[in-house]
């Protein structure tokens, strides 16, 4: 299918050829049939994205902080690499869409293939032939005689239609209407639909005119000249409302509306302009200034959106999908005009002539302008890049097909591996087209898709690598493992024991052996290989210390949802009890996890973890959320035998024996042992050796891992030789923990 993109670097417009989305749980796979481009969201972002990399550093100094504090933190090769990694990845455009349902994925009710839609949401209702959507941001369209162009107005009409409900316009109000753009035309309709008396301002002659006939009561293109309208309709007092539909940096608008509101008026801000609130007029009328935050509550809500997740109508009225119901309702009643708003129709193929118009540089005026599809697309969901290379004959090749071209993948994965000699990339494999096609022609993989199967079952690949996230991890190392691939599946192998045991008896029964290996990076760290060389002198049990500043996550964050991230201890603290593992040489046989008072900020992330190992060694993790993420990240500390080892962010290592220190530094560039994981698994499918991390070490970390959660909820100590049925499954399938 083809889909509009926007450069990073310099905001080039692109149509590509993509690979359809594949459908997902709650969502709904729509054929679009018209797409709307925003005149402000999207023209604004095409203007951030021209601009040079100063200029955009003056304009978000905050990201300039992030990118100083990681040069310090993680030294300044590291940075450079993350932030181009950044840059590369094209913006999908869009958000405002409609068309036909194709199917309907699970949990979806309500809606059937055929019916006619509108859509909403950036990522979601983008400019593409094909788009995979959350159920609660599409709304049936309720009539034939509502066109497809008509309906693609539909989430830019919600956010008007909200702002009006913000700014609290009732029938019989005067309302003001600042800016007689796209956004400002549609809510002087929708106002005049409710009952109010509309007065609008614009600097276009033009608008205002079009926004008398559309309804308008009175226009002005002075400001001056506006606040006497306001008085003239309200006699004497001034607007009860004012909506500022305008984009702009000046102020201006937010002083106009404090002059031509009533006493105790509202003013709300729909549109972006600055908001230095002039206290003087403001506090002199007691104006309440409101903003309208874009189509209703739910935006932004990811239980809303993603979830599917509704608000009961007795506690919220209009939600963003309640209120495209009442746009799209007040077009089938034919309460609005639509079609003087549409100035432009490109097809889908031309959209750069689109972004060209709305950018200024074709200086010609415009308002709707719409990008149109063809009926006939396809859906294809593989997509060939080029023609596959001079393969790397024999059982020991590495032929790899990818599940997942997330921001690890492409950037910390995929650049480390690419490198690595005898292995090819065949298929890249993403449940959004764009990001698979993006990595696989970043990294030279031969083809992309979006249906995982195509890359298990594909008979060039012999070895697959999952980066999804966690939840689908165990059910695609089983797949992978059945279809007798090799696996390298990103840390959690898998979210609980039951999935650990059907992930072991998988492994068992492959008709041939296959290599199972999980991301615990860290051991290979070319300084956590010296540090272990050195501890292991110790010839007695260790005192170990892990303080990772891991950095606060939002509690709706994909990552604390238990569903798919499993929570941070799951999905984190598991690298770090690896990598204990790996300095004592040692299983834990108890551990304790408690956690720090939570004042209703944080996502159970703030913990301190003890381990008991059969060796006598003893650790604690320090895992937390609540630091400064300008401070270094991990510290391990390790005593023992009378010397000591510190390993600072795998950037300077010191060790301290018989009053002598020496200390090994990585200056430029931190080396968490990624690329050498990798070489190392090439290297052990290449020579037909075992895993370079013994499997029953991956089954040791796992089942610590999950004693550790559940002595979190239980409060008190949990023995990992003494797990409920799952670890004895494991130990009775031969995988002793002590082993």
């Amino acid at each position: 299918m083809k889909q509009v993109f926007q450069d990073a670097r310099g905001a080039e417009i692109t149509v590509a050829d993509v690979p359809a989305p594949k459908l997902l749980s709650g969502c709904v796979l729509v054929r679009t049939a018209a797409s709307l481009v925003s005149a402000g969201t999207e023209r604004a972002s095409s203007e951030f994205a021209s601009k040079n990399l100063l200029q955009k550093a003056r304009m978000r100094p905050d990201l300039v902080r992030e990118v100083l504090s990681k040069i310090g933190r993680d030294g300044l090769v590291a940075t450079v690499s993350a932030v181009r990694s950044r840059l590369d990845q094209p913006s999908a455009l869009g958000y405002s869409s409609a068309g036909t349902v194709v199917a309907v994925g699970e949990n979806v009710a309500g809606v059937n293939p055929g019916d006619r839609v509108a859509c909403a949401g950036a990522g979601h209702a983008v400019h593409a032939e094909f788009a995979c959507v959350p159920r609660l941001l599409i709304v049936r369209i309720p009539s034939d005689a509502v066109s497809f162009d008509e309906a693609a107005f539909t989430t830019v009409g919600s956010v008007a239609l909200h702002g009006i409900r913000t700014a609290d316009a009732k029938l019989g109000d005067v309302v003001a209407v600042i800016g007689l753009g796209l956004l400002g035309q549609l809510t002087v309709q929708i106002l005049k639909a409710a009952g109010c008396r509309v007065l609008g301002m614009d600097i276009s002659a033009e608008r205002t005119e079009l926004a008398l006939r559309l309804g308008a009561d009175a226009v002005s293109t002075s400001a001056s000249a506006f606040r006497d309208v306001c008085l003239q309709h309200s006699a004497g007092h001034g607007a009860d409302s004012v909506l500022i539909a305008a984009q702009t940096a000046s102020n201006d608008p937010v002083n106009l509306a404090g002059v031509v509101a009533r006493n105790r008026a509202v003013i709300a801000a729909v549109g972006t302009v600055a908001m230095d609130i002039p206290r003087r007029t403001f506090y002199e009328k007691e104006l309440d200034f409101r903003i309208s935050r874009s189509y209703g509550p739910g935006r932004y809500d990811a239980a809303y959106e993603q979830k599917g997740i509704d608000y009961p109508i007795g506690y919220v009225r209009w939600t963003e999908t309640r209120n495209m119901e009442a746009f799209l309702k007040l077009l089938a009643d034919r309460k609005l005009d639509l079609q003087s708003l549409i100035s432009h129709r490109f097809p889908i193929t031309q959209a750069h002539s689109a972004y060209d118009l709305i950018t200024g540089k074709t200086q010609e005026a415009f308002l709707g302008v719409l990008l149109s599809y063809p009926e006939d697309a396809h859906d294809t969901q593989h997509i060939n890049i080029k023609a596959s290379g001079a393969r790397i004959d024999g059982e020991k090749s590495i032929r790899v097909g990818l599940l997942g071209t997330g921001s690890f993948a492409v950037g910390t994965l995929l650049p480390a591996l690419k490198p690595v000699r005898g292995v090819e990339l065949v298929v890249a494999g993403a449940a959004n087209g764009s990001h698979a096609r993006h990595a696989a022609e970043k990294f030279g993989f031969q083809s992309c898709t979006t249906d995982e199967i195509d890359v298990i079952s594909n008979p060039s690949v012999n070895t697959v690598f999952i980066t999804t996230r966690h939840h689908l991890h165990a059910r695609q190392v089983i797949t992978a493992l059945t279809a007798g691939k090799h696996v390298f599946c990103e840390k959690p192998l898998c979210l609980n024991e039951a999935e650990l045991g059907e992930i072991v008896t998988a492994r068992e029964n492959s008709f041939s052996p296959r290599l199972l290996m999980v991301g615990f990076n860290r051991r290979f760290a070319p300084l956590a290989v010296r540090m272990k060389k050195f501890v292991q002198e110790a010839g007695e049990p260790l005192a170990l210390h892990y303080r990772v500043n891991a950095g606060f996550l939002p509690a709706d964050h994909w990552l604390n949802d238990p569903l798919q991230g499993g929570g941070r201890i799951l999905g984190e603290v598991c690298h770090f009890v690896d990598f204990l593992c790996f300095l004592t040489a040692s299983p834990p046989v108890e551990v304790e996890t408690r956690s720090l008072l939570n004042p209703g900020k944080y996502s159970n992330d703030n913990v301190l973890c003890s381990l008991r190992f059969a060796d006598g060694s003893q650790a604690t993790i320090s895992y937390l959320a609540n630091g400064d993420k300008s401070y270094s990240k991990e510290r391990i500390e390790v005593f023992g035998g009378g010397s000591v080892a510190v390993l600072e962010d795998f950037r300077r290592l010191e060790l301290i024996r018989d009053g002598k220190k020496r200390t090994f530094r990585s200056p430029l560039r931190q080396d968490k042992g990624h690329r050498g994981e990798l070489e190392a698994f090439v290297a052990a499918i290449q020579s037909g050796s075992e895993s370079p991390i013994p499997f029953s070490e991956i089954v040791t970390t796992m089942l610590t891992t999950f004693a550790l959660e559940e002595s979190r909820c239980l409060g008190r100590p949990v023995a990992v030789k003494e797990r409920a049925s799952g670890g004895r499954a494991l130990e009775a399938r031969g995988f002793d923990q002590a082993s």
